[in-house]
């Protein structure tokens, strides 16, 4: 085992370069040492095919409560302290582990059918017409921030939509849901701040208790297993798989429509392809998800009994960091072009950006389906659209997770 295995590498919480540090990490080799926000340490898989082999691997779980010996099953002090236990805490699908996962996932995927994003279509397409219509009001010359103004709200009203949050708790419930996607917090920050989004959320699960609707929280709430005759969610399973799906079901594809805007806006050889047809929206989207995957990498899974990979023994209890962002550039897998943008590249869709095995995201198509939207429409609709200052870089947002920017300004007319 060398030394850059052992040593760790001290991830940067505030996620300023994520790509490069993805590349430093995989200099050292396809999974190696790493620290994280509270000195707490684990595994960085930086590996596309090492990344692929853990995430199917029975061996590998997500539920802390089980196998991460850390944890103390929540009830010690660093569970109470540790400024990411958000990422670990919650008793949904994507924390938990063998026929517990298979359970709530078989509960949720009730609920969130292909039929009903399909029908989501018109909707998406009413949005986005309504917020470019928005857009377009703004006086010429002045920039619009395209994440604030479109990328943002297209998928956060999408969501609150489906999951029929009403208005006047949407801000509140997003504000704080944004939060837990800054992963430089104090763990003071982050404790005020998940004690005060549980309490929203509470209140929200008793709004819809009193006003069910046709919405995937109400069907969520009267779902049964009807299969095994067992019962249904537990009330901590249910906010937690509703807090799950609104979170998952809006940053994702906020990054999505913010990095491919980005990417085409910089690559006009490339926007100029698809625009001509010679390209699809959808080699943008796989392309970008493969480039700047929305998520950069998500805390955490555990090795259930010692793993043996490349030479280096993750041994039973072991924390492990899968890095999508570096998965999605790894040069065995997509060339020595890894870090260009190329849409008509062979491997575009060979990613990560949505998980694989049993915890692949359910709600992939939704997000594909939202930027297959966006995108043709905002280019379409705005020909001339361009940064408004190309010269300055763009300031990421603070995190180790959430891979996008704080903003993006552009003149539509430039």
């Amino acid at each position: 085992m060398t030394s850059e295995q052992t040593c760790p590498f001290a991830i940067d919480a505030t996620g300023r370069d994520i790509q490069g540090e993805a590349a430093l990490l995989r200099a050292r080799g396809p999974v190696t040492r790493v620290e994280l926000p509270g000195g707490v340490p684990a595994w960085s898989v930086t590996d596309h095919g090492l990344a692929k082999r853990l995430l199917t691997d029975p061996r590998v779980s997500r539920d802390a409560y089980r196998h991460w010996p850390t944890w103390e099953n929540g009830e010690g002090e660093f569970a109470r302290t540790w400024s990411l236990a958000i990422w670990v805490q919650d008793r949904n699908m994507i924390t938990a582990y063998g026929a517990e996962h298979t359970r709530l996932r078989k509960l949720v995927a009730k609920a969130f059918t292909a039929r009903r994003t399909a029908a989501l279509r018109p909707r998406i397409e009413a949005v986005t017409a309504e917020l470019l219509d928005r857009i377009a009001e703004t006086p010429a010359g002045h920039p619009v921030d395209l994440r604030a103004e479109f990328a943002y709200p297209l998928p956060t009203r999408v969501i609150s939509e489906l999951l029929g949050v009403p208005e006047d708790l949407r801000g509140d419930l997003l504000s704080r849901m944004h939060a837990i996607f800054d992963t430089s917090l104090s763990e003071q920050e982050a404790g005020a701040n998940l004690e005060a989004l549980y309490g929203l959320a509470v209140d929200f699960i008793e709004h819809k208790r009193r006003n069910p609707g046709d919405d995937l929280t109400s069907t969520l709430i009267a779902v049964r297993d009807d299969e095994d005759g067992g019962a249904g969610l537990t009330e901590t399973e249910l906010i937690d798989t509703v807090f799950l799906m609104y979170t998952a079901g809006h940053e994702t594809t906020v990054n999505l429509i913010d990095q491919a805007a980005v990417a085409l806006l910089s690559h006009p050889e490339q926007l100029e392809r698809v625009l001509a047809g010679e390209s699809g929206w959808d080699d943008v989207v796989e392309e970008t998800l493969r480039w700047q995957s929305p998520v950069g990498s998500l805390p955490l899974r555990f090795a259930v009994e010692d793993v043996e990979v490349d030479g280096v023994t993750i041994a039973k209890g072991d924390a492990i960091l899968i890095s999508f962002s570096g998965a999605g550039r790894d040069p065995k897998v997509h060339g020595e072009t890894v870090d260009e943008f190329d849409i008509t590249r062979p491997t575009r869709r060979d990613h990560l950006s949505f998980g694989h095995g049993v915890h692949f995201c359910l709600g992939a198509p939704l997000a594909r389906l939202e930027a297959a939207v966006a995108l043709p429409a905002l280019f379409a609709r705005f020909p001339g659209l361009a940064a408004a200052d190309p010269t300055t870089p763009l300031r990421p947002v603070g995190s180790f997770v959430s891979n996008g920017h704080e903003s993006i300004p552009v003149l539509l007319n430039a």
